[in-house]
């Protein structure tokens, strides 16, 4: 079956009232236009669904983390990079290619030429504008973590937060710890926000105050845990709930000279495998990344075919505490 014809230039161009020329300039990135008018030219396009697929699929599928605007590498990050993998494994399996899209592209509003048949977005907070661009492309969506502005026949695969949370903030509370603090991020995905409104719930059954550090990805010695960690009120316990931050606190503990689970515990939220070999091995929470995007690009590939039995929603996948000796559990060291 071939593909329905698209708008063209010169439909855009009458639409948007602008040349053919800026029209071309705007959606292939070049001249100099204002940002206005290109982004103005953008949005007609996406509206009268120039670059929508038609009947012929590309056989591809995209995948993106849209959470932080701006060029930073998710690839390098234990849980994305797992992620991608089992992504890419899972897309092969049923046919198709995976095409990984940097994370400044998410922030643009070039996706009205996307040559994929769906995507995949990972972390997608309000208002994302690479959300809204394919969804008035009609390109099938499955989300990793809750989308930030669901829509009815969404569908999404997550960890459930609340629950993980709470088993970590008991776990800490049974080995002695009386002030918990959280390292949250500084996102507005869903994630950054299920995990701190859990903790700060589990504070308020505790009657313990919240202490909330923000996490910031370039602070490798951890500097911003050195006011949580001094005087006779200090922290005695830190949630990580992202990958760097137990390495982060790791070097704050050192710097302040406290011992490792002695004067402070920590649990990290981690699929990176060397936090076993710290010094001392570091708890670490897991979602299941794997699992998560194969569940993940499932969905997407039934959607595409219009073979999906799976109701809109969330699908679960369980999180799982691995207890080292940094929290003082179990299989601490003495």
């Amino acid at each position: 079956m071939s593909r329905v014809p698209g708008p063209r230039l010169t439909d855009i161009a009458r639409a948007a009232e602008v040349s053919t020329a800026t029209v071309s300039h705007a959606l292939n990135g070049t001249g100099r236009i204002g940002e206005a008018t290109r982004r103005r030219v953008r949005e007609t396009a996406t509206r009268l669904g120039y670059g929508t697929p038609g009947p012929t699929r590309s056989r591809t599928l995209g995948i993106a983390v849209t959470t932080f605007p701006g060029a930073w590498n998710y690839t390098e990050v234990a849980y994305f990079s797992r992620a991608v993998t089992a992504a890419t494994s899972a897309a092969h399996a049923r046919g198709y290619a995976l095409t990984t899209f940097p994370a400044d592209r998410a922030a643009d509003d070039s996706w009205h030429s996307l040559a994929v048949d769906g995507m995949l977005i990972v972390d997608s907070p309000r208002g994302d504008p690479m959300v809204r661009a394919l969804r008035a492309r009609g390109i099938p969506l499955v989300f990793d973590g809750a989308p930030g502005d669901p829509r009815p026949g969404d569908r999404w695969v997550d960890n459930d937060h609340e629950a993980t949370a709470r088993e970590v903030l008991d776990h800490l509370a049974a080995t002695g710890a009386r002030r918990i603090a959280l390292q949250s991020g500084n996102g507005d995905e869903h994630y950054a926000r299920a995990v701190t409104a859990a903790y700060t719930r589990w504070c308020d059954r505790h009657g313990s105050a919240p202490r909330i550090v923000p996490f910031e990805v370039a602070d490798g010695q951890g500097h911003a845990f050195d006011a949580l960690l001094r005087g006779p009120d200090r922290a005695d316990a830190v949630y990580a709930a992202y990958d760097p931050g137990g390495r982060q606190l790791l070097a704050a503990a050192a710097r302040h000279g406290l011992r490792i689970p002695g004067d402070l515990r920590l649990v990290c939220a981690s699929e990176d495998p060397g936090y076993e070999a710290t010094t001392p091995p570091v708890t670490t929470v897991t979602l299941d990344p794997e699992r998560t995007a194969r569940t993940a690009v499932t969905l997407l590939v039934d959607l595409i075919e219009g073979t999906c039995r799976t109701a809109p929603g969330p699908l679960v996948v369980p999180a799982a505490l691995l207890v080292r000796a940094s929290s003082g559990g179990e299989q601490a060291h003495p």
